[in-house]
């Protein structure tokens, strides 16, 4: 008979962070505009918030937006920002009564007025959430992240409410848009590219990776599930070495 313990299904990650890649690339197969792309994109995302409370994932973070993507044409970020307003008015009821809290991380000062309004408004009307947290990198970059911290703890040093030989990893940790919020311990990559493209640098030190040649558009739960099993066959040993390793 197999011990109880062995049966038993694994305990999901706590925290999934996932690069959602390829919303041009399902447009331009299908003979569709981009803002098509995106559009289907925002469908994933619905799916996979749901999908990740279900599976009892704590905590989900989705690269909405980067620090780069302001780069990308007018026409484009205008398109983004439109679906970015439409999902903050049309799903954060749906997340409050599925008991999921949201938070957005990244540089706000570069977002228009209405839509920091309706970040925050959503932010506190999820608050005491506790099902799952939805953090939504937006208008992130995780080097520019990492230079505000160490630009906060050299203000700190100078107006002597730190002491420089103090600093370490918890200070500057403490001092990051993820605070509060876990380090990553799976970090998906949809579309077939493996690179971070600048996304939780720090956090990720000792996240596992997986890289799905899925597009994001069509992203389910099942390909959650099938990133999930790969993170459990992984051995996860944070620098250390376990019995039998080498």
């Amino acid at each position: 008979m197999r011990d109880a313990q062995e049966s038993r299904p694994a305990e999901p990650p706590v925290h999934v962070a996932i690069i959602m890649d390829g919303n041009g690339r399902w447009a331009k197969a299908r003979g569709l505009p981009r803002t098509a792309g995106h559009k289907k994109g925002v469908e994933a995302v619905r799916r996979t918030v749901e999908a990740a409370r279900e599976l009892g994932v704590g905590y989900l973070t989705i690269f909405s937006f980067s620090s780069e993507n302001w780069r990308r044409p007018e026409e484009e970020v205008s398109d983004l920002m439109g679906l970015l307003r439409f999902y903050l008015r049309s799903e954060i009821a749906e997340l409050h009564k599925a008991g999921v809290r949201l938070r957005v991380i990244g540089e706000r000062s570069r977002l228009s007025p209405d839509i920091v309004r309706l970040i925050e408004n959503a932010e506190e009307l999820t608050g005491a959430n506790t099902t799952m947290t939805l953090v939504v990198a937006l208008s992130y970059g995780s080097r520019q992240e990492i230079v505000l911290a160490a630009r906060r703890l050299a203000e700190e040093a100078r107006a002597g409410r730190i002491d420089p030989a103090a600093i370490d990893e918890s200070a500057l940790t403490a001092r990051l848009f993820t605070a509060d919020i876990p380090d990553p311990d799976l970090i998906i990559r949809t579309s077939g590219e493996q690179r971070l493209s600048n996304f939780l640098l720090w956090q990720s030190a000792y996240a596992e990776f997986v890289f799905t040649d899925t597009l994001w558009p069509d992203f389910t739960k099942r390909d959650l599930e099938a990133a999930i099993e790969e993170f459990h066959r992984r051995e996860r040993r944070f620098g250390a070495t376990t019995a039998g390793s080498r």
